[in-house]
């Protein structure tokens, strides 16, 4: 079996390779081809969202906060 790999790009998108089922916020599945890197948005500004295209590089975003391996934070929760 696959792994899932999610890589944070450097002022950049979540790079997500391996099988992987993308679902929208109304619980439609979003059309992923399979064994395709998928580049997802975290800077807000694509036109595309949730996948990249590149606005980052645009706009200037800087990720200055690192991940963190902080076991005491909590995510958000999801109401």
């Amino acid at each position: 079996m696959t792994d899932v790999r999610i890589e944070i790009a450097k002022d950049g998108p979540y790079r997500v390779t391996g099988p992987i089922e993308l679902i929208d916020s109304h619980g439609n599945a979003v059309s992923v081809v399979e064994g395709r890197r998928v580049l997802l948005c975290r800077c807000g500004g694509s036109a595309t969202k949730p996948f990249c295209d590149g606005t980052h590089h645009r706009i200037g975003f800087d990720a200055t906060t690192a991940a963190s391996r902080d076991d005491s934070a909590q995510p958000p929760s999801s109401t």
